[in-house]
């Protein structure tokens, strides 16, 4: 059984980048630090880590943020170890976090995600209900996890409004103007033709910012054995 609790000690965020080098494979320079961890679960951020027999297995941490006089949590990092994450760790995590937040009064959660990632795009738009209004190209840089192949690091932003209702963003999906297709086997792509899948980097980067400056949002995904897709649908501009 999976238990989910907050990680407060030194030993527990050693282990927590242990299993951070694992998942993403950074190298020293870009793992985050145990500092890092102290500093968050010490100035109102949040370091959750999930729990099987007693043994860590993923964690998620987030650091306070404000952003026109609202305080909100920017959900920076959050990895389950491979032969845990059918277990459902990293929804529970993802709960958590909610429910730790609504606890002291924040209604919003942020994070960023890789666009090509089609089941972490299902999972942050159908099963927790996000939308995505913003597109950074190469947030990070080009970094040295595995898990990026190569590839400039494009993010998503996922808004998760913690108070809304589901059906409103439901009603709005109804209204789908425009998508993004992501082929499904993009992560064979990756390793086996790295300039394909640049060239479908950039098609999806190029779509995601014509479509923001448009006024549109992403309220759903739908996924295919072929491809996964982002629906946008008209939104109002902040």
């Amino acid at each position: 059984m999976i238990e989910v609790r907050p990680l407060t000690e030194l030993a527990e965020f050693r282990e927590a980048v242990r299993i951070q080098r694992i998942i993403w494979g950074f190298e020293d320079l870009e793992l985050l630090p145990v500092r890092l961890f102290v500093v968050a679960e010490k100035v109102g951020g949040q370091v959750l880590g999930a729990f099987n027999g007693g043994h860590l297995i993923g964690f998620c941490l987030a650091i306070p943020g404000i952003r026109d006089g609202k305080v909100y949590l920017h959900s920076h990092m959050l990895g389950v170890l491979k032969e845990y994450r059918d277990l459902g760790a990293g929804r529970l995590l993802k709960f958590a976090q909610r429910e730790e937040a609504l606890a002291r009064g924040i209604d919003l959660i942020e994070w960023t995600f890789d666009p090509l990632d089609i089941k972490n795009a299902y999972f942050n738009i159908e099963r927790l209900g996000v939308i995505v209004r913003r597109f950074v190209p190469n947030q990070y840089g080009i970094t040295t996890s595995h898990l990026q192949a190569g590839l400039p690091t494009d993010r998503c932003i996922a808004e998760w409004h913690l108070t809304w209702q589901r059906e409103p963003a439901r009603v709005v999906a109804n209204k789908v103007v425009a998508r993004i297709s992501v082929p499904a086997d993009i992560a064979a792509i990756k390793e086996s033709d790295p300039a394909r899948a640049r060239e479908i980097q950039r098609r999806v980067a190029a779509e995601f910012l014509e479509h923001f400056s448009r006024d549109l949002a992403v309220t759903g995904f739908e996924r295919t054995l072929a491809a996964g897709a982002y629906l946008l649908s008209p939104w109002p501009s902040n």
